[in-house]
């Protein structure tokens, strides 16, 4: 069987995650698992996404910024002040809860049905 090269870019697509950050649920669920890979960067970047998926211009307003502002301050090698971040995160309509860390906690198998029912529903 050949498959010309042009068929098979176009069967491959980049996915996005942005385009699934929709919910509040999704996105609360999403910056919590990324929270616990303790990598500042990846959670930055986690950030930088979910800013994007809302609209940059609308949270550049919201916090004050300037668009280009922000897509500095959130990019992964960037060091935004806490200030920024948390601007940034209210601006989004998260708010941040803080929980004794836990070594090796493991994601409860119901949790992760819990969340791949909520992707169903709302069809992630």
């Amino acid at each position: 069987m050949c498959i010309q090269l042009d068929t098979l870019m176009c069967m491959h697509k980049r996915l996005d995650i942005a385009e699934h950050l929709n919910n509040e649920e999704i996105v609360a669920e999403y910056l919590n698992m990324v929270s616990e890979s303790d990598d500042p960067a990846l959670f930055l970047r986690a950030i930088g996404l979910i800013a994007r998926s809302k609209g940059m211009s609308q949270i550049a307003e919201k916090t004050g910024l300037g668009r280009e502002s922000l897509y500095k301050a959130l990019d992964e090698k960037a060091h935004p002040r806490f200030e920024t971040i948390f601007k940034v995160l209210n601006a989004m309509g998260i708010q941040m809860t803080l929980v004794p860390k836990v070594k090796f906690r493991k994601r409860s198998k119901q949790t992760e049905l819990c969340v791949a029912e909520k992707k169903a529903q709302y069809k992630v």
